[in-house]
């Protein structure tokens, strides 16, 4: 990690786990003049540190609000095109991106689609022809949030509903985040103009799911064409349901894998809710040693470990070429993009998140309960299980005979009833020989003549 380019005041600690874990640190010259910036822990990922090539990352952003602050000091003007001016729409999203509201809680694949909304919106206009990022906050008030809303749903196909749910949940986060520590820059009666806007109603399109035998088939089609790390994801996220952000950022370790202490498991981490899933591989019974995943463990066979992550590739090009590193998840999509058109029977709509839906659908359509589906799946609450299970034919068919069998169960006792309702009406007199001082049936009872005694 410190061969690697290292930005302006970053700087790299040895941990007493042995772990190398970076560190942005202001100057004891520049604390006495006056800078407020915080020094602040990056973590021990270079990449979410610093960036791919040490010019991005948590540290890009703290230096440029060191450049700013600089600049101010000397005197120097700065770039008002890049530098947002301070109680702005531009200045609050800039707040947000620097709060751990973002840099922990957005993962790395959803940010690019963050920066685009951030974008879309602080580059809108109002009737002047003025950008909404450079007003200041208190000017959105409700009337605002939803002109606002009405106007970037509007596309060139018809209303754009999704994008405007993006909009309203993006901006109700990023006001609560800033309000938090800037409560003057907000208005006191409605300091968040989008907590209670209504949204346009729609139909949710339901995601792809793929099959067993489209997975394997990608798969083994993968193998045949030397491209084993898209074929392990593709079962991973099957399989062992972890997202395929996770397997590509290499929080799948080979040490997770059939481990010395636990060498018939694989240990999953979701790191999206912080749980950690053990599935057992195989199983003793009477003596015998049954595989659970037998396909699944001769695909990820053909993984080269070229390093600690389980997914990794080579450098083919420049200075560091033989070298191994991290695939990046658009890197990763494009590969499965062009093998899918290569590979016979499989579907153009096969991604990495299908997989991981389809391998939770079949959970459902092996009848598991919702606890044993959250424990395979990770999922922390019965609302976040049940959005991922699909309503396919094979649901559908389980549900039917369960309903079918309690049809028939009802309509069984209701034809037993009936049976005994027409012996009773044919037998109308059965009833009274259970009686045991009722007149005999075709008999009349004699009157009892009782003798005179003599007097």
């Amino acid at each position: 990690m410190l061969e690697r380019p290292r930005p302006r005041f970053v700087e790299p600690r040895v941990l007493a786990s042995g772990t190398t874990a970076l560190y942005f640190r202001i100057p004891t010259y520049y604390r006495e003049l006056g800078c407020a910036i915080p020094n602040e822990p990056l973590g021990t990922s270079y990449e979410a540190a610093c960036g791919e090539d040490g010019k991005g990352g948590r540290a890009a952003t703290l230096n440029a609000l060191f450049d700013e602050w600089n600049n101010t000091r000397k005197g120097e003007p700065n770039d008002t095109t890049r530098i947002a001016r301070y109680g702005t729409i531009d200045w609050l999203f800039r707040e947000y991106k620097t709060n751990k509201a973002y840099t922990e809680k957005v993962s790395e694949r959803s940010r690019p689609d963050y920066e685009r909304v951030m974008q879309m919106i602080c580059d809108a206009t109002d009737k002047k022809g003025q950008r909404v990022g450079g007003r200041p906050i208190k000017s959105v008030t409700p009337r605002a949030a939803d002109k606002l809303y009405d106007k970037l749903i509007k596309g060139r196909k018809g209303e754009r509903l999704r994008q405007g749910e993006k909009v309203v949940s993006l901006c109700r986060k990023a006001w609560r985040v800033a309000r938090r520590l800037y409560p003057e820059l907000f208005n006191r009666e409605v300091p968040n103009p989008w907590e209670s806007l209504t949204l346009k109603s729609r139909v949710k399109a339901k995601k792809h799911a793929v099959t067993r035998e489209e997975v394997y088939r990608f798969a083994w089609g993968c193998i045949e064409h030397d491209k084993p790390e898209p074929a392990a994801i593709a079962v991973i996220c099957f399989e062992w349901l972890q997202r395929p952000e996770n397997v590509v950022a290499g929080i799948l370790k080979w040490p997770d894998y059939r481990s010395k202490k636990w060498p018939h498991a694989i240990r999953i981490e979701h790191h999206k809710n912080k749980t950690l899933v053990w599935h057992p591989l195989e199983e003793e019974i009477e003596g015998e040693t049954v595989k659970f995943y037998v396909e699944a463990e001769k695909i990820i066979s053909h993984l080269p470990k070229l390093g600690i992550p389980m997914i990794m590739r080579k450098i083919e090009k420049g200075e560091n070429k033989g070298d191994a590193k991290k695939w990046s998840y658009p890197g990763i999509e494009k590969v499965v993009q062009t093998m899918r058109k290569k590979i016979d029977g499989v579907s153009p709509l096969f991604t990495l998140d299908a997989c991981r839906h389809g391998g939770m659908t079949e959970l459902e359509e092996a009848e598991l309960t919702e606890g044993q589906g959250r424990a395979l799946s990770g999922h922390k609450t019965s609302q976040a299980y049940k959005g991922y299970a699909k309503e396919t034919m094979q649901r559908a068919l389980a549900a039917t005979r369960k309903r079918h069998a309690h049809l028939l169960a009802h309509r069984q006792i209701d034809e037993q009833k009936q049976a005994e309702e027409q012996n009773d009406k044919s037998f109308p007199n059965e009833a009274a020989e259970s009686l045991p001082n009722g007149p005999r049936k075709g008999k009349q009872n004699k009157p009892i003549s009782v003798a005179a005694s003599s007097s």
